[in-house]
């Protein structure tokens, strides 16, 4: 540990900053004790009490634990069923006032489930283990919605679960992917257990940039994975002219890739609904998720694309977990229909956009100019990442730091750099003001008090 008394600001932010530097550079390891409070509070000149507020921020922000009589240790990796990059996003916090680190919908505005749950509850059969794995009825509502003519349409068991197992049935050890960078860690991780090279893609105002994806198509990756609305976590969505420019680079190629298109937001996103299947029918396997709109509780998603590939994939989940539950396929169904859930889905995505417009509006304000995303979450530059992060746990709030989202390679387009995800979806309207103050001391302050 570097000299405590070195230290030019001793004040609670100040010890935090520098303790939270240490163990972000290596300095301080998992499991190292941590020196008393009375200790540190000597040796500063300082109360005991500051230096336990500086600990207090610490502990919030998921750096150290405390282990009672023991004392207070830096922490090791939590949760060890989650893959690595989700486990920098889990929130280690209870308590906190306001948590803006899940990537999570506002439960208020999802459609209530007590009505459905009383109508379909006689109607669904769970009793067939050999029948389709998709309702008629629910096939029929998603394909009569869906941006291209796809061969197939069934169901699975949420966004993630699609774009998995469709990865499973096309990417082999040693293929390159092409996916967004940032992106989603969940995919970067699994495409580490699959052995899979990434190619990053780059991203502005419109979606994936057509040279980005060109460069990344001389490598002839077996696969690309694209974000089209409310990428998660940028906002950034999909152009239909970039959609078509991007369609038009894989012909260019003659690229076989499989492309993975994992629209989760669809219903809340307020972009319009775009694939890249419109050009490419054949290669497209577009995913809709319904748990940022529905309920994540409800653990499904559609998923359509050519016939031969769905088809493996369906037959591939028969051997293990066979179907998507049926009732809650008739609880889908349902909400997708009914007239009160279709306009409380409305009434969110209205809100959403209304909440994040509010919040760029307040940022700007501080001097952060940012474009307003769609959807729940937000991409906020910050000048420390780990530092932001500690100084807005001093101020009871709570956001996901960039790393874990960032594919491994050069950033080519300004993406890089540090960043906290915020999941804005959360921040109701009147707290637009308080919120963005707050993100905007952690954003600015974080090079003057933590350093790069």
């Amino acid at each position: 540990m570097a000299r405590l008394e070195d230290l030019d600001d001793r004040s609670p932010r100040g010890i935090a900053g520098t303790l939270a530097r240490q163990i972000r550079q290596g300095e301080l390891s998992p499991g190292d004790r941590l020196p008393t409070v009375r200790h540190v509070a000597a040796t500063l000149g300082v109360s005991p009490a500051t230096v336990s507020e500086a600990w207090q921020a610490l502990r919030r922000a998921g750096l150290i634990e405390s282990r009672g009589r023991a004392g207070s240790f830096v922490r090791t990796e939590p949760k060890p069923w989650l893959s690595p990059r989700v486990q920098g996003l889990v929130g280690y916090v209870e308590g906190l006032p306001l948590d803006l680190s899940r990537g999570t919908p506002d439960p208020a505005l999802l459609p209530p489930l007590a009505p459905a749950l009383r109508r379909v509850r006689p109607t669904a059969d769970t009793n067939v283990y050999q029948d389709s794995p998709v309702l008629p009825e629910l096939r029929d509502v998603l394909a009569s919605t869906w941006p291209f003519e796809a061969e197939v349409v069934t169901v699975v068991n949420g966004a993630q679960d699609a774009v998995v197992r469709t990865l499973e049935q096309v990417v082999g050890f040693g293929d390159r992917v092409a996916i967004e960078s940032p992106g989603f860690p969940a995919f970067l991780d699994m495409l580490d257990v699959l052995g899979a090279e990434i190619v990053p893609l780059d991203l502005d105002a419109e979606g994936v940039t057509v040279a980005s994806l060109t460069r990344a198509l001389k490598g002839k990756p077996a696969a690309i994975v694209l974000q089209p609305r409310a990428q998660n976590p940028t906002g950034v969505s999909m152009s239909p002219r970039r959609a078509e420019d991007l369609a038009r680079a894989v012909r260019r190629a003659r690229s076989t890739a499989i492309v993975i298109e994992d629209d989760h937001s669809g219903a809340i996103s307020v972009g319009e609904d775009v694939s890249l299947g419109r050009w490419l029918p054949g290669q497209v396997m577009h995913v809709r998720g319904f748990s940022k709109s529905h309920g994540p509780d409800l653990r499904i998603a559609a998923l359509g694309g050519p016939s031969e590939l769905v088809d493996r994939l369906v037959a591939r989940r028969m051997l293990g977990a066979g179907w998507t539950s049926r009732m809650l396929q008739t609880i889908l169904l349902d909400l997708l229909v009914e007239p009160a859930s279709v306009a409380a889905v409305e009434v969110a995505r209205r809100t959403y956009a209304e909440r994040q417009a509010a919040l760029c509006s307040a940022l700007a304000e501080h001097g952060i100019e940012l474009a307003v995303p769609d959807g729940i979450n937000l991409w906020l530059p910050v000048a420390d990442e780990r530092g932001a992060l500690v100084q807005l746990t001093t101020l009871g709030i709570r956001a996901a730091g960039g790393t874990p989202f960032l594919a491994p390679g050069p950033e080519e387009s300004g993406n890089g750099g540090d960043h906290l995800r915020v999941t804005a979806g959360l921040v109701e309207t009147k707290a637009a003001s308080h919120v963005a103050g707050a993100l905007a001391a952690a954003a600015t302050a974080g090079a003057v008090r933590y350093g790069a």
